[in-house]
Protein backbone atom coordinates (compact mmCIF):
# COMPACT_ATOMS: atom_id res chain seq x y z
CA UNK A 1 0.00 0.00 0.00
CA UNK A 2 1.51 3.27 -0.95
CA UNK A 3 1.24 6.31 1.99
CA UNK A 4 -0.94 8.99 0.97
CA UNK A 5 1.10 12.15 0.72
CA UNK A 6 1.32 14.71 3.67
CA UNK A 7 3.24 18.29 4.47
CA UNK A 8 5.86 19.30 2.29
CA UNK A 9 5.84 16.30 0.21
CA UNK A 10 1.99 16.81 -0.94
CA UNK A 11 2.53 20.27 -1.38
CA UNK A 12 5.70 19.65 -4.37
CA UNK A 13 3.45 16.84 -5.90
CA UNK A 14 0.55 19.27 -6.63
CA UNK A 15 2.92 21.99 -7.72
CA UNK A 16 4.27 19.96 -10.15
CA UNK A 17 0.88 19.15 -11.67
CA UNK A 18 -0.82 22.21 -13.54
CA UNK A 19 -4.89 21.91 -14.66
CA UNK A 20 -5.68 19.31 -11.85
CA UNK A 21 -8.03 20.29 -8.97
CA UNK A 22 -8.04 18.48 -5.30
CA UNK A 23 -11.54 17.34 -4.84
CA UNK A 24 -13.56 14.86 -2.01
CA UNK A 25 -11.59 17.02 0.73
CA UNK A 26 -8.07 16.82 -0.89
CA UNK A 27 -8.94 12.54 -1.28
CA UNK A 28 -8.86 12.68 -5.08
CA UNK A 29 -7.47 15.01 -7.86
CA UNK A 30 -9.88 16.01 -11.13
CA UNK A 31 -9.52 17.08 -14.39
CA UNK A 32 -11.49 17.85 -17.73
CA UNK A 33 -9.78 17.70 -21.07
CA UNK A 34 -11.73 18.52 -24.33
CA UNK A 35 -10.81 17.77 -27.47
CA UNK A 36 -11.83 18.45 -30.96
CA UNK A 37 -13.64 14.94 -31.44
CA UNK A 38 -14.84 11.89 -30.43
CA UNK A 39 -11.80 9.87 -32.40
CA UNK A 40 -9.62 12.48 -30.69
CA UNK A 41 -10.38 11.93 -27.15
CA UNK A 42 -10.70 8.20 -28.30
CA UNK A 43 -6.77 8.11 -28.79
CA UNK A 44 -5.86 9.87 -26.08
CA UNK A 45 -8.09 7.47 -23.53
CA UNK A 46 -6.03 4.40 -25.30
CA UNK A 47 -3.00 5.86 -24.50
CA UNK A 48 -4.16 7.12 -20.63
CA UNK A 49 -5.11 3.43 -20.49
CA UNK A 50 -1.64 1.94 -21.63
CA UNK A 51 -0.05 3.93 -19.32
CA UNK A 52 -2.33 3.49 -16.53
CA UNK A 53 -1.73 -0.58 -17.05
CA UNK A 54 2.37 0.17 -17.07
CA UNK A 55 2.28 1.99 -13.73
CA UNK A 56 -0.87 -0.86 -12.42
CA UNK A 57 -3.20 2.33 -11.04
CA UNK A 58 -6.05 3.06 -12.74
CA UNK A 59 -7.98 6.33 -13.32
CA UNK A 60 -12.01 6.80 -12.74
CA UNK A 61 -13.27 8.27 -15.74
CA UNK A 62 -16.07 9.15 -17.74
CA UNK A 63 -16.35 10.14 -21.47
CA UNK A 64 -19.41 12.53 -23.10
CA UNK A 65 -18.27 12.68 -26.99
CA UNK A 66 -15.25 14.73 -26.92
CA UNK A 67 -14.99 15.31 -23.39
CA UNK A 68 -13.08 13.21 -20.32
CA UNK A 69 -13.23 13.62 -17.12
CA UNK A 70 -10.84 11.91 -15.29
CA UNK A 71 -10.49 11.39 -11.16
CA UNK A 72 -7.39 9.97 -9.43
CA UNK A 73 -7.15 8.49 -6.07
CA UNK A 74 -5.49 5.96 -4.55
CA UNK A 75 -8.38 3.96 -2.54
CA UNK A 76 -6.72 1.43 -0.99
CA UNK A 77 -4.76 4.23 0.89
CA UNK A 78 -7.54 6.65 1.51
CA UNK A 79 -6.28 9.49 -0.82
CA UNK A 80 -3.43 10.82 -3.01
CA UNK A 81 -0.41 8.76 -2.95
CA UNK A 82 2.85 8.99 -5.90
CA UNK A 83 0.72 6.89 -7.95
CA UNK A 84 -1.53 9.05 -8.69
CA UNK A 85 0.68 11.95 -9.15
CA UNK A 86 3.27 9.65 -11.68
CA UNK A 87 -0.25 8.89 -13.65
CA UNK A 88 -1.51 11.96 -13.51
CA UNK A 89 2.02 13.13 -15.00
CA UNK A 90 1.31 10.76 -17.84
CA UNK A 91 -1.90 11.64 -18.57
CA UNK A 92 -1.05 15.08 -18.95
CA UNK A 93 1.93 14.23 -21.75
CA UNK A 94 -0.73 12.11 -23.40
CA UNK A 95 -2.70 14.88 -23.68
CA UNK A 96 -0.15 16.96 -25.62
Amino acid sequence: MSPVLAGADRAAALASLSGWVERDDGSSLFREFVFRDFAEAFAFMTQVALAAERLEHHPDWTNRWNRVEITLSTHESGGLTERDIALAHEIDRAAL
